[in-house]
C-alpha cells in the first residue's frame, strides 16, 4: 500500500511539474510574441512618422520654390499691386509659413532653426529686404543649411 501511495504521489508530482513547465513555456512564448509585436508596431510607427516628415519636407520645398519664383518675378520698381503680383504672392507666402509650422511640429529640433532661417530669408527675398544682393546669393546658405539638416533628420530615422 505504501508503494501504491508513493506511485500516486510521484505520478501526481509529475503531472504538477509537467503542467507548471507547460504553463511557463506558454507564458514565455506569449511574452516573446508580445515583444515581437511591440517591436513591429514601433517600427511601423517610426516608418509612418518618417513618411509624414518626408511629405512635410517635400511640401515645404515646393512652397519655398514657389516663393523663390515670386521673388524673381517681383516687378521693379516696387509699387502697388502691379500686375497682380502681390495678390498672387500673398497665398504663396501663407502656404510657405504653414509648411514651415508643419515642419516645426513634425521634425527634429535640429531642423527647426534651419527651416525658420530659410523661411525668413525667402520672405526677405520676396519683399526685397535684401538690398542689392541677388536672390540666389541671398538664399544659397540658408537653403543649403536647411537641406543638410533635413537630410540628416531623415537619415537618423
Amino acid at each position: 500500500m505504501a508503494g501504491e501511495l508513493w506511485a500516486s504521489v510521484l505520478s501526481l508530482s509529475g503531472v504538477v511539474l509537467g503542467s507548471g513547465l507547460t504553463a511557463f513555456a506558454q507564458r514565455a512564448t506569449q511574452r516573446s510574441a508580445e515583444r515581437t509585436e511591440e517591436r513591429k508596431q514601433a517600427a511601423a510607427t517610426a516608418e509612418a512618422r518618417r513618411a509624414e516628415q518626408l511629405q512635410a519636407i517635400k511640401e515645404f520645398i515646393a512652397c519655398a520654390q514657389a516663393a523663390e519664383r515670386a521673388a524673381y518675378r517681383r516687378p521693379e520698381p516696387w509699387g502697388d499691386d502691379e500686375e497682380g503680383w502681390m495678390t498672387q504672392t500673398q497665398p504663396i507666402m501663407t502656404a510657405l509659413w504653414t509648411a514651415e509650422r508643419t515642419l516645426m511640429l513634425l521634425c527634429d529640433e535640429a531642423v527647426q532653426d534651419p527651416v525658420h532661417v530659410y523661411g525668413r530669408a525667402l520672405n526677405q527675398a520676396v519683399w526685397r529686404d535684401i538690398g542689392d544682393t541677388e536672390v540666389n546669393e541671398h538664399l544659397e546658405t540658408p537653403k543649403a543649411t536647411f537641406m543638410a539638416a533635413a537630410r540628416t533628420s531623415l537619415a537618423s530615422r
